[in-house]
């Protein structure tokens, strides 16, 4: 979908303003309506940093030779990264002028092949392959005879991590480059489909910074399966008998929740000491051990506020890839109502009308502002908000 200079589509403003039947139709070109066997399920948002480009073809991550001759390509697309940050071009917004247009800088092999001779100090993973064979409609009237020919036309996607490079040897081909950093608030910059490429990439490539070394005896680990497995380099070592979790790419699970007032109309925000003057959010943390996500919530909402929670109800989840955590985001429904701040967790905390919140997402009110829409509580807020398609 096309996007307005908010970044908002056709399909968002529908939901926002809770115009189903037109949201309905605009959702349909998206994949679909829910089958009649899910009718009730709630719809999945698309969060930033959640959607990507690419399919990500895992099953060929173990298929050493495809993967070479990807490598090679003249099509492939290397994604490149210095210290974490990504390399990306700019070009002036015609629409908004004040904002630059930040897009990954595509590299392809020749560019970088001196530095992939180098293993031992630059991490290579594999991404996927773009949704679509390269400039190729696909006939499903002309067989399966075509399969590994239109396979071998889609474009591979790698990204690599160089620590010591400068950016300037790319731009005369590819115009101003720069690595872009910091990581906030900068990776929101970038097109939701891109950010969800820099999620995967920039998350692997964290992990392996980690994780050179083996957990269970210290011993040095090495690459394998396309960058999503390091193995442990001695033999006798626990980890190389049966599956552990030290072996691949960490994922922290981390609840994110508006609470509910029980009156209904009212949510809880709160501020870090962290945070920018002014700023309020959802409150959130990590799911302990051996703990669900509803306990997680109910938890961390009452260690941070006093507030005792009931019901929780899971909305979508976002990646959040600094270093990389998963987001659950939901709605919480509070069976208390006094608020007993933790100094030590968070700064503050208050309840605000839906009137309130809904003036501050439109920008009708600057008493306070919420995260910006790139984040999974700007996107709670509006989900609640929405519910009451009378606002």
């Amino acid at each position: 979908f096309l996007a307005n200079k908010s970044g908002q589509t056709a399909l968002d403003i529908a939901k926002f303003w809770g115009h189903k039947h037109v949201a309905d139709l605009l959702s349909s070109s998206k994949g679909g309506s829910n089958p009649w066997f899910l009718l009730d399920a709630a719809e999945a948002d698309e969060n930033y940093f959640g959607s990507s480009l690419l399919d990500r073809k895992t099953e060929k991550r173990t298929d050493s030779a495809w993967l070479e001759a990807k490598q090679r390509q003249d099509t492939t697309v290397y994604i490149l990264f210095s210290k974490l940050h990504p390399l990306v071009t700019s070009r002036v917004n015609e629409e908004n002028s004040k904002q630059p247009t930040v897009k990954l800088c595509r590299l392809h092999h020749e560019e970088l092949k001196e530095y992939m001779a180098q293993p031992e100090e630059v991490f290579l993973i594999f991404l996927g392959v773009e949704m679509q064979p390269n400039g190729k409609v696909v006939n499903p009237m002309e067989g399966a005879g075509l399969t590994e020919e239109l396979e071998d036309q889609k474009v591979a996607w790698f990204a690599l991590n160089v620590n010591n490079i400068s950016a300037e040897q790319f731009s005369q081909k590819h115009g101003s480059c720069y690595f872009l950093h910091p990581p906030m608030p900068q990776l929101l910059r970038l097109s939701q489909e891109e950010s969800g490429v820099v999620a995967q990439a920039r998350s692997v490539l964290d992990w392996h910074s980690r994780y050179q070394f083996c957990p269970s005896c210290g011993s040095a680990t090495k690459i394998e399966e396309a960058g999503y497995k390091r193995t442990c380099l001695n033999k006798d070592c626990s980890s190389i008998q049966g599956t552990h979790n030290t072996c691949y790419p960490r994922v922290d699970p981390t609840v994110i929740m508006l609470v509910l007032h029980p009156d209904g109309n009212q949510c809880l925000l709160g501020r870090k000491k962290q945070f920018p003057a002014g700023m309020f959010s959802c409150l959130a943390g990590f799911i302990d051990s051996g703990e669900t996500i509803e306990d997680a919530v109910r938890r961390e909402v009452e260690e941070e506020s006093g507030i005792r929670v009931g019901l929780v109800q899971y909305v979508s989840c976002q990646p959040w890839p600094m270093p990389s955590s998963l987001m659950i985001g939901c709605l919480a429904a509070a069976i208390s109502t006094e608020i007993k701040v933790d100094k030590n967790e968070i700064e503050e905390a208050h309840w605000f009308t839906r009137e309130q919140v809904a003036d501050i997402i439109m920008k009708r009110n600057h008493l306070f502002f919420v995260p910006p829409r790139q984040a999974i509580a700007h996107q709670l807020i509006k989900h609640w908000i929405r519910m009451n398609s009378n606002l």
